[in-house]
């Protein structure tokens, strides 16, 4: 027996299949493009003036007032921090569900975790790095501290572009939506048990993988720009050796203990590996003040200069100037040899 099914319930179906994709007589939908804990993201398109847009909206099952709420708050934050590392937002509304959308610039690109192959060299990836930190940076310089710092939430664009994403988690010591006082925290902020699962709602704030000490113990008062220095260190510890700085798992001790990079990847500097080390120092007095000075720790060691994470030895020294000087040191020499060679020919 056929059963023949009315249009409320096609319509219903139809909602059902589109996961939800809002409705909006600006935007027009055209596929889902990526999915987090609160929100989902779909490309769409402006019609007002006719271009793509990428468009986060509440997923209908995380619908409440805490959501609400971090998501305009996302959306104001990312509005103030205008920097070509930060995806500028274009517009927020509401939708007649009472789900905040906001739209966002449509970036094209590959996530950091995804972006290098095994031929790129460490001077490529630092340079990546560094305007990562640079971006992060500019938003401690705006008292925004972004908390969910890792490859997955950097995209590196066609032309080079080097964006930091994701900024759901991110604490402004002033919220840009009132210009008052930030919020207290959210409830879910409390102490957490390193875990390998990713950033969830209502779960955890942040990524264990790559978060600090005080933040995996849930010392908000404590969460500073040290803390997402710490996460950088872990950024720059993927890049030199391809893994998450810990190991999520469980020991008797809690996470089990950091491997230096040097052990899992024999071709990182020794400078290099202090810089990483430092960033990722359990005690944040032990760590970088903040991105700014990280970033000039990574370019004082790309520019062949000392840098403060590493002691030198006087050989050390001698073979880091040479390098640097390379060039002129061996235009100098075969203009030696040049000399001596001519000064032993036979002459006719």
């Amino acid at each position: 027996m056929t059963r023949t099914l009315n249009d409320d319930t096609l319509d219903h179906l139809r909602h059902v299949v589109q996961d939800d994709a809002p409705d909006d007589p600006r935007y027009r939908i055209n596929q889902r493009i990526g999915q987090g804990g609160m929100g989902t993201v779909y490309l769409a398109e402006d019609r007002a003036l006719g271009r793509p847009v990428a468009l986060k909206v509440i997923r209908d099952g995380a619908l409440n007032k805490e959501s609400i709420d971090r998501m305009s708050r996302e959306a104001h934050i990312i509005a103030c921090l205008e920097h070509p590392g930060i995806v500028p937002v274009h517009d927020i509304g509401t939708l007649a569900d009472g789900r905040v959308y906001y739209v966002m610039k449509w970036v094209q690109g590959r996530r950091l975790d995804e972006h290098f192959d095994a031929s790129a060299g460490i001077p490529e990836r630092l340079r990546v790095f560094q305007r990562v930190c640079e971006t992060v940076a500019f938003a401690h310089a705006h008292q925004v501290i972004h908390r969910d710092l890792k490859p997955q939430n950097v995209m590196v664009g066609p032309f080079g572009e080097v964006l930091v994403l994701d900024w759901g988690l991110a604490k402004a010591a002033l919220d840009p939506s009132t210009n008052a006082a930030a919020a207290a925290p959210l409830p879910q902020e409390r102490p957490l048990e390193p875990s390998p699962r990713e950033t969830a709602h209502g779960t955890i704030l942040g990524t264990p993988a790559y978060m600090s000490p005080e933040q995996a113990l849930g010392a908000v008062d404590r969460i500073d720009e040290r803390s997402d220095v710490y996460a950088l260190g872990g950024v720059l510890y993927f890049l030199l050796t391809g893994q998450a700085p810990r190991a999520a798992a469980q020991s008797g001790d809690g996470a089990l203990p950091l491997v230096p990079p040097r052990q899992r990847n024999r071709a990182v500097p020794r400078r290099l590996e202090a810089i990483c080390l430092k960033a990722l120092s359990a005690d944040p007095e032990h760590r970088y003040a903040g991105a700014a000075e990280l970033a000039a720790e990574v370019v004082r060691f790309l520019d062949g200069q000392a840098v403060l994470a590493y002691h030198e030895g006087v050989l050390e020294r001698l073979g880091r100037w040479a390098w640097r000087y390379r060039a002129p040191i061996l235009l100098v020499a075969a203009y030696l040899l040049m000399r001596a060679l001519l000064a032993v020919w036979p002459r006719r």
